[in-house]
């Protein structure tokens, strides 16, 4: 299908966090780190608004031109950087310096749910090290929009991309349908999956670069 798809900017940023609130706020992981319908819709964006800021940092959204789909990427290099002191810095994936960072993002959207900083370690300690590859961190779609196809051709000019520089693709899909699509686009389930406790499951994925 042909959709027009622009890279997001700075002044993109409330329109980006409102479209993965709502696509995202039924979503099974979002229900497990915010329980309860009232607080999640509270919290929520709060949430959201931390992954926007941090890709924005780090990476780089794509965005349906008519905003009802966002891509949010990071390109993680071979290795983490370290520091001097053997942190992991910027776009560093598990150790203290990612542990540095899930406290972050549990002190910017609720200081007393452990859950938002449980999520954010275990993701950076299942994230694959050692080989360069695209990182999708998240992909939302607009709830009257699902099923249109717009994911897959958001995702799209990446996986090309990445075919044509021969680099993998690494994603955790959140739910049973997401992982179908991601299946069909050439991801494969790394064996081993992410199980909350009293909570759904992740399923970490990988793509090796495609021939065409």
């Amino acid at each position: 299908m042909g959709v027009r798809i622009r890279r997001a900017q700075e002044s993109d940023r409330d329109l980006v966090v409102g479209l993965l609130d709502a696509a995202f706020m039924d979503d099974p992981v979002s229900g497990w780190v915010l329980p309860g319908e009232e607080y999640r819709r509270a919290r929520h964006a709060r949430l959201m608004g931390v992954f926007t800021d941090v890709t924005y940092e780090e990476g780089f959204i794509d965005l349906a031109e008519d905003g009802s789909a966002a891509a949010l990427w990071v390109d993680v290099p071979a290795e983490p950087h370290r520091s001097e002191d053997g942190d992991a810095g910027e776009g560093g994936d598990a150790g203290e310096g990612g542990e540095d960072e899930a406290v972050q993002v549990r002190l910017a959207v609720d200081p007393d749910n452990e859950r938002v900083e449980q999520i954010a370690r275990w993701t950076s300690e299942i994230h694959p090290a050692g080989r360069a590859h695209a990182y999708l961190w998240m992909i939302g779609v607009a709830p009257d929009r699902q099923g249109e196809g717009l994911g897959t051709a958001l995702m799209a000019p990446v996986l090309e991309r990445c075919d044509r520089e021969g680099l993998p693709a690494y994603l955790e899909a959140s739910n049973p349908r997401s992982r179908a699509l991601y299946e069909r686009l050439g991801f494969v389930f790394t064996g081993t999956a992410l199980d909350l406790p009293d909570g759904p499951s992740l399923w970490p994925m990988w793509r090796e670069p495609q021939q065409h």
